[in-house]
């Protein structure tokens, strides 16, 4: 059997990919797989985790259904699979119905082996619908650290992926990641019933990157990488920066020094990034000046440096950045401009996502009120509390675990229709009550020019159904071509298995948990300076991180080796908080807000971050907003209390 095996995976491996040989860990994973065992690959980024899905689902029998995080991803290796003539595709929203209904038939009859997904598509009540209908042999998680809230990118509906592979019968899970810390690999285990003699580790250290941590005062910044630049100005580089107009800044200045530099950012539109993108990976730009958001999925083997303008947001964000360099082999530079003037941004930016205690009651007290059912809309709800979405939707997961409330299903609260048959000859197309139950629909919604909405209460109070037949009649209209269908605003349905709980108990609990992730988090950011400012070999400190122990002590090329440790220091000189009058600079927030506006709320103003509160306010163009970035939360916090108690 493992001769039989082992050569079997060689002629796939030499068939669809040309390749002889397989990286390190890759043939032992999707050996693993083969066997019929669920298994985890923990490489560096580079390193090949796709392959291991790539070629374990054409050994597969039924369908390979991954998940993956960004729709970037899932665009590269979607060309990818193509270009080796391996039939793959996506669902997502830019689909036209056309495209959805060829794909889900080629899916259904097993044309398609391999079906890329967000992991969001779960909610949706159709697409739960059709893959209930479909044979799954595999569950791929990319990015699998995601699932774990004391990992980095921590992402609420990871959680929900196992009861996700329990609904859909799917027997095999592959989790793939680049950056786990030991903690963060049980936390994935433990959550998909993993044995640990599946999980394999290949390592994390790279000898061709070498590390570089160069002190520098933010006024020098500009000036130290233009001459860095400078030297190879047509070398394919990464300058990576905290905020989206730092991006368009430290980009004008490359330019007005000719050099070749693009800036890259969240805020620009889709066409207008993806044709950045494919500037830089032809050659055409050789210098791209980003924010995180660029680079995942990234396969371009000659970069050859990245420098990071700004600190990075933590340990592990660091890896997965510099790990985009060098992925030919070859030495490439990674170099770190450092002080420690971002430092209070970095942990400002962790400060905006714990709810407060009162909103935290709001919801608790809403669930009691509910009844045996509870309805949100995502949107909605976190307008009224006050709480981002993503702490909102952790909230959630958090409510589930401690069996307070329990998902049911989805659903779109909006429903419009336009006819691309008249409604009669749709009506005509029944019989007897059918007939009647399709007149309804169309008799009791509202008509526009072109576009009906479908008014389930009316329609409802008129005739003996339901919502669900509704929405089925008009899903097969759909897929008849008989109509054009738009579904909006999600609302997500929630049993209450619980009630019988004590507000503010419950309250102190979710807020400590809360509590203890903003801890972690800054901490997390304590220790990326502490890895910077350290005296140890680079190369060493960043695989002890991740769990690898190494039997050498010395690379030889980062920073510490070559010249000792970085002296990480403040360069930007702030005035004592003291001598700001904080009375003066919250007035114009307490007079615009509707509300008595607390000391929490007050302290995220000065510091510039931002809230669904404020974003309701348009409480950027405020006189005050983000006048205290640079200070620390804490001490922030500390004396706008002193002025509210007073």
């Amino acid at each position: 059997m493992g001769f039989y095996l082992n050569h079997m995976l060689h002629e796939k491996l030499q068939h669809y990919f040309g390749f002889e040989t397989f990286n390190p860990g890759q043939e032992a994973v999707i050996t693993h797989v083969s066997e019929g065992h669920s298994a985890a690959a923990i490489f560096p980024t580079g390193s090949g985790k796709s392959l291991c899905y790539q070629l374990s689902a054409m050994c597969l029998p039924h369908l390979t259904l991954v998940v993956s995080p960004l729709l970037a991803l899932i665009s590269d290796q979607l060309e990818f699979l193509n270009k080796k003539g391996i039939p793959a595709a996506r669902i997502d929203s830019t689909l036209s119905y056309d495209e959805l209904r060829s794909i889900q038939a080629d899916v259904k009859s097993g044309k398609i082996k391999i079906l890329m997904i967000s992991v969001e598509r779960f909610k949706n009540e159709r697409f739960r619908q059709f893959l209930s209908s479909v044979a799954i042999s595999m569950l791929v998680v990319d990015e699998a650290h995601c699932i774990s809230e004391w990992g980095h990118n921590f992402r609420p509906d990871y959680l929900k992926l196992p009861a996700y592979r329990a609904e859909f019968k799917i027997q095999q899970v592959l989790l793939l990641t680049a950056t786990a810390t030991p903690k963060v690999i049980k936390d994935m285990c433990a959550a998909f019933n993993l044995e640990s003699q599946h999980v394999t580790l290949t390592g994390f250290h790279r000898p061709n990157l070498h590390l570089q941590v160069k002190p520098v005062a933010e006024s020098e910044k500009s000036n130290v990488l233009l001459e860095l630049i400078k030297k190879e100005a047509e070398a394919p580089t990464i300058v990576y920066v905290t905020l989206q107009k730092t991006a368009e800044v430290v980009a004008s200045q490359l330019v007005r020094a000719e050099i070749h530099a693009t800036a890259y950012h969240a805020g620009m539109k889709n066409d207008e990034r993806e044709r950045i993108q494919a500037d830089f990976m032809t050659g055409k730009t050789p210098v791209i000046v980003a924010t995180i958001a660029f680079g995942m999925g990234i396969d371009k083997g000659d970069i050859r440096r990245v420098i990071h303008y700004d600190l990075p947001k933590s340990i592990e964000n660091y890896s997965q950045e510099i790990g985009r360099a060098g992925r030919d082999g070859q030495t490439s530079d990674c170099i770190l401009l450092g002080n420690l003037d971002g430092v209070n941004v970095l942990e400002n930016f962790v400060y905006g996502d714990t709810p407060e205690r009162q909103n935290l009651s709001k919801i608790l007290q809403k669930i009691q009120d509910a009844g045996d059912t509870w309805e949100i809309k995502m949107l909605q709800l976190s307008n009224s509390t006050n709480i981002r979405q993503l702490p909102l939707k952790t909230l959630l997961v958090y409510l589930e675990t401690e069996g307070i409330i329990r998902p049911l299903y989805s659903y779109f609260g909006s429903y419009r229709i336009k006819c691309l048959r008249p409604e009669e000859t749709i009506i005509k197309s029944f019989k007897t009550e059918r007939q009647a139950f399709i007149s309804a629909i169309f008799e009791h919604s509202q008509k526009a020019r072109l576009w009906t909405t479908v008014d389930f209460d009316t329609i409802v109070a008129n005739y003996p159904t339901d919502r669900k037949r509704i929405a089925a009649a008009l899903e097969y209209f759909e897929q008849q071509g008989w109509i054009e269908l738009e579904a909006k605003q999600m609302i997500e349905v929630f049993e209450v298995t619980n009630s019988d709980f004590e507000v503010e108990q419950m309250t102190d609990q979710l807020y400590a948990r809360f509590d203890q992730k903003e801890q972690a988090e800054v901490s997390r950011i304590q220790q990326m300076i502490d890895f910077f400012s350290a005296d140890r070999c680079l190369s060493k400190a960043l695989s002890h991180y991740f769990g690898e122990r190494n039997d050498w002590d010395k690379c030889g090329h980062c920073s510490v080796c070559q010249s000792g440790k970085a002296q990480l220091q403040y360069s930007i000189e702030i005035p004592p908080l003291e001598s700001y009058d904080l009375r003066q600079l919250i007035i114009p927030l307490q007079e615009k807000s509707p509300q008595e506006v607390s000391a929490t709320l007050l302290t995220r103003f000065l510091c510039g971050i931002t809230s669904p509160l404020f974003t309701k306010l348009k409480a950027r163009q405020l006189e005050g907003f983000g006048k205290l970035e640079r200070y620390r939360y804490q001490e922030v916090k500390k004396a706008v209390e002193a002025i509210v108690n007073d």
